[in-house]
């Protein structure tokens, strides 16, 4: 007999149909396929907002999990031999077309669940562009699927600030999923050497990284950037769940915003 699924690709066209009649969200699980130090899988930022879709969803009861968009903007890993990308003028014509053709099929929602964060302002700006075309009633929007987290959560994912890639937060989330995509024997922990600053402004880390492709090669060793060795399948199990919640929260924020933000 065949199993329910919240994964649109293992639904039929009949069933997909009948979602439509009383639910419109979909999530597109945005990532990269990129190195994540000698540990770690490179397509961690596609499983990572792939899982928390499905619990989402499986959560939720009204929304889908669509296949996954792998290869996005990867280019400060330029340099490392796993650095699978798109150019970001592609990119944004992919993102564009998918929001419109989700919303031809009759989705009203069709959100693009972000797992890596040099997607962000890419994602924005094709959705913006998509809307001009978009059928009444129909928004694609992008979340970070850590956008909605409290500070405790997101201190805990990041080592306070500190970890942002292939480090404890992102490892352990991994360990949660499956253990044995993880290389534990080759956890390692590197920090980038920032020097000290009169600022200490993140639009440093926006100017050095996001307009420099090969910046994260050439600041990096290993690819790591914070302690993978503190991972831990438990904290993974917090974070995901913390995840969870994010996206939640912030989509039923985002509703209440819509209905009663607009004045004309």
């Amino acid at each position: 007999m065949k199993q329910k699924s919240v994964f649109l690709a293992e639904n039929t066209n009949l069933e997909i149909e009948e979602f439509l009649k009383t639910h419109h969200t979909i999530y597109i699980p945005v990532g990269a396929t990129e190195q994540h130090g000698p540990h770690s899988p490179i397509g961690t930022d596609v499983l990572i907002p792939q899982e928390i879709a499905r619990r989402v969803c499986e959560k939720s009861g009204n929304a889908l999990v669509a296949p996954a968009l792998p290869y996005t903007l990867s280019y400060p890993h330029r340099g490392f031999t796993s650095e699978f990308s798109l150019s970001i003028e592609t990119f944004m014509a992919v993102v564009r077309e998918l929001a419109l053709s989700f919303a031809k099929a009759g989705f009203k929602r069709i959100v693009f669940l972000n797992g890596h964060y040099d997607n962000t302002y890419a994602l924005a700006y094709a959705c913006a562009q998509a809307a001009e075309k978009m059928p009444e009633g129909a928004k694609a929007f992008p979340f970070n699927y850590w956008d909605g987290m409290t500070p405790e959560q997101w201190a805990r994912m990041t080592e306070q600030g500190k970890g942002l890639h292939a480090g404890e937060g992102e490892v352990s989330m991994l360990l949660a999923i499956n253990p044995g995509l993880v290389n534990m024997a080759l956890a390692n922990a590197e920090f980038p050497s920032f020097p000290e600053t009169i600022t200490k402004s993140p639009a440093l880390h926006t100017a050095y990284f996001f307009s420099s492709p090969g910046s994260v090669y050439r600041m990096s060793q290993t690819g790591t950037w914070g302690d993978a060795t503190k991972a831990t399948a438990e904290n993974g199990e917090f974070i995901l769940q913390s995840g969870v919640e994010s996206v939640i929260n912030l989509m039923t924020d985002l509703e209440t915003t819509f209905r009663e933000l607009t004045l004309r």
